[in-house]
């Protein structure tokens, strides 16, 4: 089946054939005109070199010295002008526009460490640190340009965020939404108050503990909105309307845009949840995955070098349903199970879940692999660890991470219980107890980066695991929001002078996390689709063989305070507390 064929078949699925034709019709169009424009690489998925860091557009910042430096976030504001008046603040405190300082950060410190950036969103957005996106087709004026998005282009793998859940209460097609436009009335799912399925909501799986359903008045009355995602207690994120092949029209030209300005890899924001279907969950629904294939569909068509990674924190068993066949959805998914795997591991001294876990762990094809990681700017998940690790040492981890200074974000069940969803914290403060000692949590916390770079998959480093950052309980306390805990923007000049200070915790950390990059990347052993074979050694060690014949790589590592002996193939190796080895066999 040719790939335009697939495409009207998950149309028909979705649509109906009628509708379907005319879909087809459209996107044909949109599609030929994109070919025309875009000069698509021809190179592998990926390699042993590929390795992401995840940042802000505006996480290294330069500063005015004449200005006294704090945090700026863009949160919810109570009126146009009050936003209007954060921006302008912000723009003067800085000296360059973000992505400019970004693209100098990465070509003085991380040449040849990593490959490629994944930029979260950079779009004008009214909170949820870029999320609720205003307006797809334009870059934040104080982080810069698509000129400034496709400089760094030129050296890295970009990686961007299409947000397709939901968009922001400002963005225009909800506020024509409001002024009762009938083009746009569709492009979002609302009831009147007498019309609300109450009984059927119950059954939606809810990652907040908001309500589903939010009020707005619009020009034809009150509506209420349904609203997946909120920050905290607020919500200005409404969700998008599938439903309307319009709306599915529309980002579709929005992933179209991103390729023509240089994106390689689409990270899908959500996407479990974009498909509603009242009496479900309406998550992880075949619907959704029918829109994952047909962007996968497009990409081909256009360039079949992209990649697509979902976004989906969900239990490990539904997340690896996002491989599709191996070939027909994404390549990548979020390894959302390794964070609190690892976490559980150095807890208890013991790697036997882990270990378990990753026996099983094996991707669908050579054309798809896992996307590794430790945190990211949403914090750590915790529905990755369920059914894998017993409840109890769910526990465990909740209970660490707030007494190493972390917070918890909860989410609400049908029965209208919270329960824990995530756990925000920075990556050094989630492993180290605030009494911990330098060195042993040093070791600690390379080991951990160790364990996600030699495991199968493409590994990604937030920003801050390059600097052993601890919480930022003042930015919490400023903004009440528990994710910030982990999203402080960095001075740049602050930072090149710590990092001129051989003596400096951050230039230790730096130093030694580039080293492990650097050494991984020039082994063909740590290729994405290697063989790998996860050995049962010692349960104090995390044991992974990869590669194979005269190319292999025993990396071992330990979770453990003890000093560890372990033999393999007739050789002994020792490991001492808390540490790894890498072994060229």
């Amino acid at each position: 089946m040719d790939k335009y064929s697939s495409m009207l078949e998950k149309l028909i699925f979705l649509y109906g054939e009628e509708k379907a034709k005319e879909v087809e019709k459209k996107l044909k169009k949109i599609i030929d005109e994109v070919k025309a424009k875009i000069v698509c690489e021809d190179r592998a998925f990926w390699d042993e070199k590929d390795i992401f860091l995840i940042t802000y557009a505006d996480s290294f910042q330069e500063i005015d010295s004449g200005q006294v430096f704090r945090q700026v976030f863009d949160r919810e504001a109570q009126t146009e002008s009050a936003q209007d008046t954060k921006q302008s603040r912000s723009a003067r405190m800085t000296t360059s526009v973000t992505l400019k300082t970004l693209s100098k950060f990465l070509d003085l410190h991380l040449k040849g460490a990593i490959s490629g950036v994944h930029i979260l969103p950079f779009f004008p957005y009214s909170s949820d640190r870029g999320f609720s996106v205003m307006d797809y087709n334009q870059v934040k004026k104080e982080f810069g340009s698509w000129g400034d998005v496709q400089e760094i282009g030129k050296n890295y793998r970009l990686m961007a965020d299409l947000v397709l859940n939901h968009v922001s209460v400002k963005h225009d097609w909800f506020q024509k939404f409001l002024a009762g436009d009938e083009k746009y009335w569709n492009y979002f799912i609302h009831f009147e108050k007498s019309n609300i399925p109450h009984e059927a909501l119950k059954k939606v799986f809810r990652p907040r503990f908001t309500s589903l359903l939010s009020p707005f008045q619009t020009a034809r009355g009150e509506r209420w909105v349904w609203t997946t995602f909120s920050v905290e207690n607020s919500t200005d994120q409404v969700d998008l309307n599938y439903h309307n092949p319009e709306v599915l029209i529309e980002i579709i030209r929005v992933l179209l845009n991103l390729l023509a300005k240089s994106i390689r890899v689409f990270r899908l924001d959500a996407v479990a949840y974009i498909w509603k279907k009242l009496g479900t969950d309406c998550k992880n629904l075949p619907e959704g995955h029918a829109v994952v294939s047909l962007f996968r569909n497009i990409l081909d068509l256009v360039c079949p070098s992209a990649i697509i990674i979902t976004e989906t924190n969900v239990p490990y068993e539904d997340n690896i349903t996002y491989f599709g066949d191996g070939q027909n959805e994404s390549q990548m998914v979020y390894n959302f199970s390794l964070p609190p795997l690892i976490l559980n591991a150095f807890y208890t001294g013991k790697a036997n879940h882990l270990t378990s876990w990753a026996k099983m762990l094996k991707s669908s094809s050579d054309k798809t692999t896992f996307f590794n990681f430790l945190s990211t700017h949403d914090g750590i998940g915790i529905l990755g660890a369920k059914g894998i690790l017993p409840e109890n040492q769910i526990e465990l981890l909740l209970d660490q991470i707030i007494e190493n200074g972390g917070k918890l974000s909860e989410r609400i069940l049908s029965t209208g219980e919270r329960t824990v969803y995530e756990m925000n914290s920075t990556w050094w403060s989630a492993l180290n107890r605030k009494d911990e000692m330098f060195e042993s949590a040093f070791q600690k916390f390379l080991t951990s980066i160790a364990i996600c770079l030699a495991l199968a998959g493409v590994p990604a480093l937030y920003y801050h695991l390059f600097f052993g950052t601890e919480n930022n309980l003042e930015g919490y306390k400023k903004t009440r929001i528990k994710r910030d805990i982990n999203r402080k923007n960095l001075n740049l000049h602050q930072l090149e002078k710590i990092l001129a200070n051989k003596e400096t915790k951050e230039i230790k950390v730096f130093s030694a996390v580039c080293k492990i990059l650097r050494t991984r990347s020039l082994n063909s052993a740590f290729h994405p689709n290697s063989k790998q074979e996860i050995l049962e050694l010692d349960n104090r060690i995390f044991a992974v063989l990869r590669g194979e014949d005269e190319d292999r790589v025993l990396a071992l590592h330990n979770v453990s305070r003890q000093k560890v002996e372990v033999k393999f193939e007739d050789k002994t190796y020792v490991l001492e507390p808390y540490g790894f080895k890498w072994v060229s066999l």
